[in-house]
């Protein structure tokens, strides 16, 4: 019977250690599986492994990252729906941002394209209301800066969207022209730089120092222009009248223009052609002028008679075109006086005054791209 019990406690014994060892093996299986769902999620949160470039890579293993279509040409800017603005209010001041200096460590700058697309004939315009369907009228006045007090005096009386051209030769001997130049910004005034151009009967009719010629080396006109562009800041685009010249000789020669607009729509600026004329500008947004104010080429002295019957005569055009603009080559006090008086009854007549950033037209070569330059 001893024997019998020592049997059973044996027996008893055994069985105690298999339930000890399935479930010591039931719980390495647990903890298996486990490990392999907690592995699994961190893969799935974790994403695929990606192969470090170039390393233990086969050309077929490649060939799948090179898929789709290669790559195109760098993408250019062209020509906005619009130049000029639709907010009214202060013009901005010059934007480092649409700047570069005219030379390494120079303190002179050319306008430039930003680097978002910006563009200076939009940054640096008279804000318009562009959904008006009055006809616009439009006026440049010229010779901005040579006469301080005369200068001072139009951007005082004249509305915000009569138009400025500045001389280049203001910035040499004339300390207060950038207190006039935020001046004429505070009040609404956009401005353009004026480059001067070879005109009719030159060397008699002579612009100055610094004028583009006709006869000069591509490389002489180039730095010539540069000088222009950089005399000032903060101009929606160029001109080529200087006093009472125009610029008419190398205006009219296409081979030696085109450079000079490229350039300009290069760096995101219009052109006012200071000539009578029709049609859009060739290279970048611009248009002619359509007629002088003060030439007073036959009577010699523009005076109150002739500015008026000007001014009605622009009006006119404006009806029968949709638009029209004047161009005022000095700043006398008769004339000031006059666009004054005038401007102050448009709205009744019909009109709306219009900045030159309103009024101009698209390139008319339409491969023209506002990023390429030409020089």
């Amino acid at each position: 019977m001893l024997q019998r019990d020592a049997m059973a406690g044996k027996g008893a014994q055994r069985d105690l250690r298999n339930v000890y060892r399935w479930r010591r093996f039931g719980a390495f299986w647990v903890a298996v599986l486990l490990s392999m769902a907690i592995g699994a999620g961190i893969l799935q949160l974790l994403g695929p492994p990606v192969a470090p470039p170039n390393q233990d890579r086969t050309p077929a293993d490649v060939a799948p990252l090179a898929a789709g279509p290669p790559p195109g040409p760098a993408v250019r800017l062209v020509a906005p729906v619009l130049a000029g603005r639709d907010t009214p209010g202060p013009i901005a001041d010059p934007d480092p941002a649409l700047l570069e200096p005219l030379s390494k460590g120079s303190k002179e700058n050319l306008p430039r394209i930003a680097s978002d697309g910006r563009l200076a004939m939009q940054v640096y315009a008279a804000g318009f209301d562009h959904s008006s369907r009055r006809p616009r009228i439009g006026l440049l006045l010229a010779d901005i800066g040579m006469n301080e007090a005369e200068s001072a005096a139009a951007i005082r009386t004249l509305p915000g969207a009569v138009s400025l051209a500045v001389s280049p030769y203001a910035a040499a001997n004339r300390p207060n022209l950038p207190k006039l130049l935020a001046t004429a910004r505070a009040t609404g005034h956009e401005y353009l730089i004026a480059v001067p151009l070879e005109p009719a009967g030159f060397p008699l009719n002579d612009p100055g120092p610094s004028t583009l010629l006709t006869g000069a080396p591509a490389a002489a006109n180039v730095r010539t222009l540069r000088w222009a562009l950089s005399r000032i800041d903060g101009y929606v685009g160029v001109t080529g009248v200087i006093g009472t010249m125009r610029g008419e000789r190398l205006a009219a020669m296409a081979d030696q223009m085109a450079p000079v607009l490229s350039d300009l729509a290069g760096r995101g600026l219009l052109y006012i052609d200071p000539r009578e004329g029709s049609g859009p500008i060739a290279k970048t947004w611009g248009r002619h002028v359509d007629l002088v104010i003060d030439d007073a080429a036959d009577q010699g002295v523009a005076d109150r008679a002739m500015i008026d019957s000007k001014l009605a005569a622009l009006e006119q055009q404006a009806r029968d075109a949709g638009s029209a603009l004047g161009l005022v080559m000095l700043p006398t006090p008769v004339a000031v006086a006059r666009i004054a008086a005038w401007s102050n009854g448009l709205v009744d007549r019909g009109l709306t005054l219009a900045p030159v950033s309103a009024l101009v037209l698209p390139p008319a070569d339409p491969a023209v791209k506002l990023s390429e330059r030409q020089w």
